[in-house]
């Protein structure tokens, strides 16, 4: 283990997991995000919910419609001293309908997505197999089918594919890409079509994160028309993550099951659940995890709100409905739940260090490759979920931990200086602030990064061994 991890303050706890690795977890600062009582009993929205769009003199500000991301008005460039070689970043997709398992609302709120795709269709590489037609999708409900109102409401009636992202959504990806480009595209010698000898983009088997690539890489290479994208298996794919952890899986559900930590914030917020409950007629208890955490509303509300739809009413009693104030309580207690799942609970940077370590290994590779002179490829993007930007954020430690919201991203540039090579890891823009000894991660040591990710991982045969311990 290299010497700086042994720097431990009173509050740090270390944790051994099978292999040769030992993780140490660095609590996060306290602010309201992880303060209980006011995500209980505070006011306001912990950020924006309503708009994707950010006056130039707030950007930076926690926005769950569209989160700060890198682009020129407030990029730093370093000294001229720094030759920047290579960049990565993984971003959570841009914003979406609700998942279908969230949307078991008797409400009065409906989605459309008329000529909004998703597209499907299949292309070979030549001839007729070449030259196909684009297929939408657009859902449909049938009165002759006797399952369709046994799946919810959140189905019946609607055009949309739950979940798929928004037209809406495309536009962020879009501007997203073209922020980028601006950004980077001089500074790597990025032509204006995608070449994956220098250019690689990378999604997960959710087909969102595919639909996010069209909108985004037409931002990042404008003159790309046609392209292949890079994704792993579902059965070990790391970006998602889905490989098999259960020492992971076991952790986490230690947690957030039994314990008071987490139980305590459900209960105390059990006049808030009576009224959700009473609007979208979810009986308590549930079968389906609707009060075991307070995700299921968050995303149907948060979801509305960012495409400019009303907070729902009881289609039993129009005079029932979602208050701001209760939609604001919702939003503060998943961010605190975030907080909490990622950083606050001691096994939590354990948790971070089994469950993303594959990605974490995959990206020590790309860094030493492009050392090493073996690699061409100078700029590698990610496009993946909150449940695979939480895990960075909580594998590196992050002081102020959030929920990650809509295109959220972390940014892993690499520099040069002379013979030295250096790191900036980028939050919302911005140079990132850890609870670690290695503090902001701002033209760090590229040495400092990689034993960081060694300690916390160890080798692939130690992480798979952790994993199944």
């Amino acid at each position: 283990m290299v010497c700086y991890l042994l720097q431990t303050t009173l509050l740090a706890s270390v944790v051994a997991i099978a292999g040769a690795t030992t993780v140490v977890h660095y609590p996060p600062a306290l602010s309201n995000t992880n303060n209980l009582t006011f995500a209980l009993n505070g006011t306001g929205a912990p950020g924006i919910f309503n708009s994707s769009t950010v006056p130039d003199k707030s950007y930076g500000e926690y926005n769950w419609c569209n989160m700060p991301h890198v682009r020129t008005r407030e990029y730093k460039t370093p000294s001229r001293d720094f030759t920047l070689e290579y960049v990565e970043i993984i971003q959570r997709h841009h914003k979406r309908t609700p998942y279908a398992s969230n949307t078991f609302f008797k409400e009065d709120v409906a989605w459309s997505c008329t000529g909004e795709g998703p597209v499907a269709y299949g292309k070979g590489p030549s001839g007729v197999s070449s030259d196909v037609t684009e297929i939408q999708w657009q859902a449909f409900t049938s009165a002759q089918n006797p399952w369709v109102n046994s799946v919810g409401p959140g189905f019946v009636g609607t055009t949309c594919q739950l979940p798929q992202i928004t037209a809406d959504g495309i536009v962020d990806s879009h501007t997203h890409g073209s922020d980028l480009r601006a950004v980077y595209a001089s500074r790597l010698g990025l032509g204006s079509q995608l070449d994956p000898s220098v250019a690689q983009i990378r999604v997960t088997n959710n087909v969102i994160t595919s639909q996010v690539a069209g909108g985004l890489i037409k931002g990042l290479f404008p003159e790309t028309e046609n392209t292949a994208v890079l994704i792993q298996s579902s059965t070990y794919d790391s970006l998602e993550p889905t490989y098999s952890c259960p020492t992971a899986d076991n952790l986490h559900n230690a947690y957030t099951s039994g314990s008071s930590n987490w139980t305590s914030h459900l209960t105390a917020a059990a006049s808030l659940y009576a009224k959700l409950d009473s609007v979208s007629g979810t009986s308590n208890p549930d079968s389906a995890g609707w009060h075991t955490s307070f995700d299921h509303y968050y995303d149907n509300l948060s979801a509305k709100l960012c495409h400019g739809k009303k907070l729902p009413c009881s289609v039993n009693d129009t005079s029932l409905c979602v208050t701001q104030d209760e939609a604001n309580t919702v939003f503060r207690l998943g961010n605190w739940e975030y907080s909490y799942y990622f950083r606050d609970a001691p096994d939590s940077t354990q948790y971070s260090a089994l469950h993303y370590g594959a990605w974490f290994l995959e990206l020590k590779g790309h860094l030493e490759a492009v050392v090493a002179g073996q690699s061409k490829v100078k700029y590698f993007h990610n496009i993946a979920h909150d449940g695979s930007v939480s895990p960075v954020l909580g594998f590196l430690q992050i002081a102020n931990m959030v929920w990650p919201g809509m295109g959220s991203e972390v940014v892993f540039e690499l520099y040069k200086k002379k013979n030295d090579h250096f790191l900036r890891v980028l939050w919302g823009g911005q140079p990132m602030v850890t609870s670690t000894p290695m503090g902001t991660l701002d033209m760090i040591p590229l040495q400092t990064m990689l034993d960081y990710i060694t300690s916390m991982v160890g080798s692939g045969a130690d992480l798979y061994a952790g994993c199944h311990s």
